[in-house]
């Protein structure tokens, strides 16, 4: 896809991935919708940085979680831009059990409500636009957590409903792209640790001893923290080099899943030994 002149729909772009992802389709001449509802403390930031790109957008204020209100601000953007063609699904709780300890109801239900739900109440809603496109692409946004869950290096981070929650995530991807086929191409990008998510700029983060902090890096393949532009370039990867490509996951993870011990030699077997 060109994605010049194209209407993104950004969600959660006040700050972190969702921001630097707007601001990566800004640089490609989008157009853009971006929402925030929280982290008021950010605005002004996300409100000069999208000046400064010089992109035609739009800030909307939205409580993602609320099906109506999800559903106006939707109406909103395509009214604003004349449709929608890509969709972001950036919107997540994450629950760390070092943060939040043991569940509570209301943490379990947050976590649901938005990491799962939120994305359902946009992309219904989203829909009738995107297939209006000649061509259109949806990319939802998850976690290795939906992989791993509250084990290894990654237990004091990931807790079960928020991983539940991620996993979720993959099955509405699959359904989305029969839904959306042909002309939709709806794909996922799950996340391992991202500097802000799971990652150092965040609250979690220093909660965590070094030793744990270290554990995580060890387990990672490549030895580090994704980085923001990690992130943004696999989302411009996705829609304009990856027409093929629709009801898959692509794992940005750093090889933090298959990762673990290190592997040992080959042994010489019984045969190389006669």
């Amino acid at each position: 896809m060109e994605i010049k002149g194209k209407v993104a729909l950004v969600l959660g772009a006040i700050k972190g991935i969702g921001r630097h992802i707007g601001l990566a389709l800004a640089g490609q001449e989008a157009k853009l919708g971006l929402t925030h509802h929280d982290w008021e403390e950010s605005l002004p930031e996300m409100r000069t940085a999208f000046a400064r790109s010089g992109a035609d957008h739009l800030i909307c204020r939205v409580d993602l979680t609320d099906r109506d209100a999800a559903a106006a601000m939707v109406k909103t953007v395509a009214d604003r831009f004349g449709g929608i063609d890509i969709l972001i699904n950036n919107i997540e709780r994450g629950g760390w059990p070092v943060v939040h300890g043991p569940y509570t109801q209301k943490q379990w239900d947050l976590e649901m409500a938005t990491t799962l739900r939120a994305k359902q109440w946009v992309f219904e809603a989203a829909l009738p636009h995107l297939k209006a496109s000649p061509e259109a692409v949806v990319i939802n946004l998850s976690s290795i957590a939906g992989i791993v869950g509250r084990s290894g290096p990654a237990a004091p981070v990931f807790n079960e409903g928020y991983a539940a929650a991620s996993r979720g995530v993959s099955l509405l991807t699959e359904t989305w792209a029969r839904m959306g086929a042909p002309s939709v191409c709806v794909n996922e990008i799950m996340l391992g640790f991202v500097e802000t998510r799971h990652g150092p700029h965040t609250r979690g983060w220093g909660l965590l001893t070094d030793a744990q902090r270290q554990a995580i890096v060890d387990h990672t393949l490549v030895g580090r923290m994704g980085t923001l532009d990690d992130v943004s370039r696999a989302v411009l990867f996705v829609i304009r080099d990856a027409p093929f490509m629709t009801g898959a996951v692509l794992r940005l993870d750093g090889g933090y899943v298959p990762g673990g011990e290190k592997m040992s030699p080959m042994p010489d077997g019984v045969e190389q030994n006669k």
